[in-house]
């Protein structure tokens, strides 16, 4: 049990890192959280800053998730609750790096929305279904120009995508905790992004070709 609960702490601190404020603090001498939506994530990095800070963002955020749930799934977990469950520790260990960038210790308990470091505990987890989650999101984007709507519908389509993945490779070998737990994160990810709905009722939300504050110095 206490190896279970140093795992989950570690991975939480680990989450926890607030990439964007540390990013735009070193680069712009800015608070991100004090421009464009407030929240600090990639999305409102890229609205301010551009797409390189961005980039730089959300790559590290993704990384954030991958690297506790991918450390679960190769420790030798004879002695580790659910250690005959490869599946459930990884979802522990990144599950607990999401909540740590969604409410981060560094940062007051509020950072981001949790969709680039959930990526990246998908990657560990089951990487083929992140093909099918991000082409859902891109073709949200190209439609509706609403960063917001696209995770959400990202998120909801992983179920769906493991579900198809099961019938058309029955080699695949889901297990059903990646199931249940598939089913879990869309229901997160609308939480967190329950602001952002109510500024689409609102028709207030930002859309993605939204200009940047901080231009470029010539």
């Amino acid at each position: 049990m206490f190896e279970l609960i140093l795992l989950i702490l570690i991975a939480y601190i680990v989450g926890s890192t607030p990439t964007s404020i540390i990013v735009s603090r070193l680069k712009y001498k800015a608070d991100i959280r004090e421009h464009g939506s407030g929240n600090a994530g990639a999305t409102n990095v890229f609205r301010t800053f551009g797409w390189k800070p961005a980039l730089l963002v959300t790559l590290v955020d993704v990384f954030k998730g991958w690297l506790p749930a991918y450390i679960a799934g190769h420790l030798d977990s004879s002695s580790i609750l659910f250690g005959s469950n490869p599946d459930a520790l990884m979802i522990l260990a990144g599950f607990a790096a999401v909540l740590g960038h969604t409410y981060t210790i560094f940062a007051g308990f509020k950072g981001g929305k949790g969709v680039g470091t959930a990526a990246g505990m998908l990657i560990a987890l089951f990487p083929t279904a992140l093909p099918f989650c991000i082409l859902v999101f891109v073709l949200t984007l190209m439609t509706t120009g609403i960063v917001s709507l696209g995770s959400m519908l990202a998120a909801t389509a992983l179920p769906i995508t493991l579900f198809i993945i099961e019938g058309i490779m029955p080699e695949a070998q889901i297990s059903l905790t990646l199931r249940v737990f598939s089913l879990l994160v869309p229901v997160f990810i609308i939480f967190t992004h329950r602001s952002n709905i109510t500024r689409m009722r609102e028709g207030t939300e930002n859309r993605f070709e939204k200009a940047r504050i901080f231009k470029k110095k010539p």
